[in-house]
């Protein structure tokens, strides 16, 4: 056992049924999301890319759309992580950053059920004015900070696992989630005009990070 709590001889993987499907459903829905995303940012009432933020496409006529986006990204987190307890080794850090993975889709999820606050149009930022848009506003900080910490932890365990082709995606795209999150704080504090740039790059990161790793879990089945 080393410092970081893993095994110096890398457990095999365990085949377990359903790993491929698991990991493809995680891939394409990842996918999806992003596709969602933008059909629903060239719909009315066309939110602006730059200045709102992505959950404000869950107000309006099409609202109901993003809220089962949000619904579909828990269900493909969930699919990555159960895809991913797969390999091997089994160890703290992967346990750490799979359950911490596991929360932050919980927190997805529950977006669909606490609506944001719009800001007016003069005003734009995160300024919630009701107790739903201040709990919407603590759940999606809490997941993309959840998503951040279980992909730098995840990211460390595959450059050891059974995935080691997995690891310099996964490295250059958690970096981009953590540049897009010190971004969303920088911009929600002092220049709100560029919040929903800062999170659209935040969640470039996090999807990406996603579809990477489970290109490499499908790859690596298939090979087996």
């Amino acid at each position: 056992m080393n410092a970081g709590g893993e095994s110096s001889v890398p457990a095999r993987f365990t085949g377990r049924p359903g790993t491929r499907l698991l990991a493809t459903v995680a891939l394409v829905g990842a996918v999806l999301y992003v596709l969602v995303d933008v059909v629903l940012q060239l719909l009315p009432p066309h939110y602006s890319l730059i200045s709102e933020a992505e959950s404000n496409l869950a107000v309006g006529p099409y609202g109901w759309i993003m809220n089962l986006n949000f619904l579909a990204r828990g269900v493909v987190t969930l699919c990555a992580v159960a895809a991913l307890s797969s390999f091997g080794p089994r160890s703290r850090l992967r346990q750490a950053g799979l359950a911490l993975m596991l929360f932050a889709g919980v927190c997805s999820a529950a977006l669909a059920f606490l609506p944001t606050d719009i800001p007016p149009a003069d005003a734009p930022g995160l300024a919630p004015t009701t107790a739903l848009g201040a709990a919407h506003l603590i759940v999606a900080a809490a997941g993309f900070v959840a998503a951040l910490v279980a992909f730098a932890l995840l990211t460390g365990w595959l450059r050891g696992s059974e995935l080691p082709r997995a690891y310099p995606a996964a490295a250059w795209l958690t970096g981009v989630a953590a540049v897009g999150l010190v971004s969303l704080g920088v911009t929600a504090a002092i220049a709100p005009g560029l919040l929903g740039l800062a999170e659209r790059v935040c969640l470039a990161g996090v999807l990406g990070w996603v579809i990477a790793v489970s290109i490499a879990v499908v790859r690596a089945v298939r090979r087996r």
